[in-house]
């Protein structure tokens, strides 16, 4: 069983792209991941409460049913919590617990578009102003603004597609990628659609994102995603590296995407996204997020509406240049906002990548915050389970609003 990664490759350098970019991006420094003091991560006592109890149990039956090595999972009820719960094993005969960090991968992305929007409401930029005003050398940055960046309506070939950056990347998964490498494939090829037309997910956007932020702000972005994230919504655990460290407990990963079952916890995660959202994090801080980017705590009311509908709704569909994979139509119950999706009632961000998958989604409606970290063993399925686990919790607790149905 081979499982597919979303991905794509490198083939040249765009050499004078990210001159033009902050110095993160450019040489990023040793040793400057943020370092927090020690805070825990509790799983809820036994016996304490039956919906947690209910919980607990679901997530368990669920990790058996999917022959998961490991979830963790919290779940919050208008900020209270329901449960906080940790099955399985990170490795043999090391069980698996709730204060184990893991790769964050696209929860950063609804990060990055928050400080955009807090940029905004303080009048510093204008969602439709083009990206070629802080990189003037980027291709196509007359007509790709900020708000196509965050909506991913740019039109920009999504690298991790690029069947070249695929092979390099199964050949080499610890390759340090480069922001000019990655930008290099996407620019390379030739836009799917005009800039605002359509939608399409592409990496090439956060990393643009991440650095035009820099400049905006000339302010490394590791230190950004601290000052205006982090700090105000108390995500201690959450932190950038420049290299594939992880602070310690670490929940360990594996994947059979190579054609062989191994471990990928270290693998570098440098082609995700801009260097500086790099992040990993854990369950604790995986639920405040959910809680946090749903309820829009870290912006004004009309950006919070822009966050849910930037313009997206109505947009995409296959062109003769973008197939129907990759182009998907928008509607008003299921579309992308500005750096999460929306769908059926839910605000959610759901990355997979190298044996982690995870979900963080909020429903208004009914103030649920659910978070969940998974990793896969030699017979689980393809596709990313936590999206499985956080259904069946959205199931028992909210039945009328489906999530991932």
């Amino acid at each position: 069983m081979t499982r597919t990664r979303t991905a794509g490759l490198v083939t040249a350098a765009l050499l004078a792209l990210v001159s033009a970019a902050a110095p993160a991006l450019s040489a990023p420094p040793a040793g400057t991941a943020t370092t927090h003091p020690p805070r825990a991560c509790p799983s809820t006592p036994r016996g304490v409460d039956g919906q947690a109890a209910r919980i607990t149990h679901l997530v368990r039956k669920t990790r058996k049913d999917l022959g998961l090595n490991a979830v963790l999972a919290k779940v919050t009820v208008h900020g209270r919590e329901v449960v906080t719960t940790a099955a399985g094993e990170s490795m043999t005969g090391v069980p698996a617990t709730t204060d184990m960090h893991f790769r964050a991968g696209g929860v950063a992305i609804p990060y990055l578009t928050n400080v955009l929007l807090q940029l905004v409401d303080e009048g510093r930029v204008d969602l439709d102003a083009p990206v070629s005003r802080w990189l003037p050398r980027l291709p196509h940055g007359d007509e790709i603004t900020l708000r196509m960046l965050g909506s991913s309506t740019s039109g920009l070939y999504d690298y991790v597609t690029d069947p070249g950056f695929l092979a390099a990347l199964h050949e080499d998964p610890f390759r340090q990628w480069s922001p000019r490498e990655l930008l290099a494939i996407s620019t390379g090829e030739p836009l799917w659609y005009e800039p605002g037309t359509n939608w399409n997910y592409s990496h090439a956007n956060f990393v643009i994102l991440g650095a035009a932020l820099e400049r905006i702000t000339d302010t490394r972005l590791d230190r950004l995603l601290e000052q205006r994230v982090f700090r105000p919504l108390g995500l201690r655990e959450t932190r950038n590296s420049f290299t594939p460290a992880m602070p310690r407990p670490v929940l360990h990963a594996f994947t059979d995407e190579r054609g062989t079952y191994e471990e990928s916890t270290f693998w570098n995660p440098s082609w995700t996204i801009a260097p500086g959202a790099v992040l990993t994090s854990d369950i604790c801080d995986l639920g405040r997020s959910a809680e946090a980017i749903g309820t829009g705590r870290l912006i004004s009311p009309a950006s919070y509406r822009t966050l849910l509908d930037p313009g997206t709704v109505g947009k995409g569909g296959p062109t003769a240049t973008c197939p129907a994979t990759v182009c998907r139509a928008q509607t008003a119950e299921a579309h992308y906002g500005l750096g999460v999706v929306v769908k059926d009632g839910w605000i959610f961000q759901n990355p997979l990548f190298s044996g982690y998958g995870e979900v963080m989604a909020y429903l208004p409606a009914e103030g649920l915050a659910i978070a969940v970290a998974t990793t896969t063993g030699p017979e689980s399925p393809q596709g990313n389970t936590a999206q499985t686990v956080a259904s069946r919790i959205a199931a028992a607790l909210a039945p009328g609003h489906p999530l991932f149905a």
